[in-house]
């Protein structure tokens, strides 16, 4: 999840509602109180709720001297780097060494490039301009900056009924369409597709806002790349929304059920590796199969292939670590 802040100084409030009404993290301005009137906003200034100078750092880069500085100041605080001769180059260099590079730019094509160097992109953008049009552009792609997840048939090997357990439904503030989900799992290093509840049932009509997820100590694929124990989601969280093809974006988590229901193991395997994860003995709990079409937990069978992410296993509060780790 990338970074979206507006520099107000020199702009309007036009802009500055308008900063706002698209999700802006942050807006840059010489003082807060007339932001904050506005409505509820982070505001980077001398009176704001980030300091210029203690919270947030400011560097232009104009050779490598001013490119070692900006690396100092990003070990403890954000950095808005300006660029002068080169654009993608400092960038570049910058972002292969520290994630907490904000690049200044002026049109969402400026933000594209600093998205997207060295593919993981700088940590956001910070965007000066007086057109609220361009405000809505960059939010937008912005907002579109989740990365792309490569998604691989897992195949079925046994299915098993367990007793009785906690599970977790997410309700987000979007709505899913078929082959759209989250991606849940038992371990870190595996996470299956579980589909949306998008599709119609003779006896619970959809409810294409939610995931029936699976019990409360899987872990989740958060937005900003990171897990959580389903138990940990709250209202407020951004999860990963993630499609059949790999694509995802975000969603904000807006309620979080907790119930005692039947539960079921799920066991799979993937290029010689063994994973499983234990959802809701339930026909509306779905995972998503490798031609796409959405798979009923009660009509899998040993064989059937599933969709799922698998990645490098070992999990310090949410974050990939490297480390020696076997998880079962």
């Amino acid at each position: 999840m990338k970074t979206f802040w507006v520099d107000v100084r020199s702009c309007g409030k036009e802009c500055a509602t308008t900063a706002i009404e698209q999700g802006a993290d942050a807006l840059v301005a010489t003082e807060a109180a007339p932001l904050q009137a506005l409505g509820r906003v982070t505001v980077i200034a001398p009176d704001g709720d980030l300091i210029p100078g203690t919270d947030v750092h400011e560097v232009c880069i104009d050779g490598k001297e001013d490119e070692a500085e900006a690396l100092r100041l990003a070990e403890s605080a954000p950095v808005i780097v300006t660029t002068t001769d080169w654009s993608v180059i400092p960038l570049e260099n910058l972002v292969s060494q520290s994630d907490r590079i904000i690049a200044l730019v002026h049109t969402a094509a400026e933000a594209e490039t600093a998205l997207t160097v060295l593919e993981r992109g700088t940590a956001g953008i910070c965007l000066v301009t007086d057109d609220p049009a361009e405000i809505i552009t960059t939010a937008a792609r912005v907002r579109a900056s989740t990365p792309h997840y490569d998604l691989v048939p897992f195949t079925v090997t046994a299915i098993s009924p367990g007793i009785m357990g906690d599970r977790v439904c997410v309700d987000t503030c979007s709505l899913m369409q078929e082959g759209e989900g989250m991606l849940i799992g038992n371990t870190s290093s595996a996470f299956l597709l579980v589909q949306a509840e998008t599709l119609e049932n003779p006896y619970v009509a959809p409810r294409p806002f939610r995931v029936n997820a699976g019990a409360v100590h899987a872990y989740v694929l958060m937005a900003d790349g990171k897990t959580k124990y389903l138990s940990e989601v709250v209202a407020g969280d951004r999860v990963l929304v993630a499609r059949e093809d790999g694509s995802t974006s975000m969603a904000m988590v807006g309620r979080v059920k907790t119930e005692r229901r039947p539960m079921v193991l799920v066991e799979v395997e993937q290029a010689g590796m063994k994973s499983s994860l234990v959802l809701q003995n339930a026909e509306t709990v779905r995972l998503v199969g490798a031609e796409g079409m959405a798979i009923s937990v009660v009509a899998l069978k040993p064989g059937d292939t599933v969709l799922g992410h698998r990645q490098q296993g070992g999990r310090h509060f949410g974050v990939a670590v490297l480390e020696t780790i076997r998880e079962t």
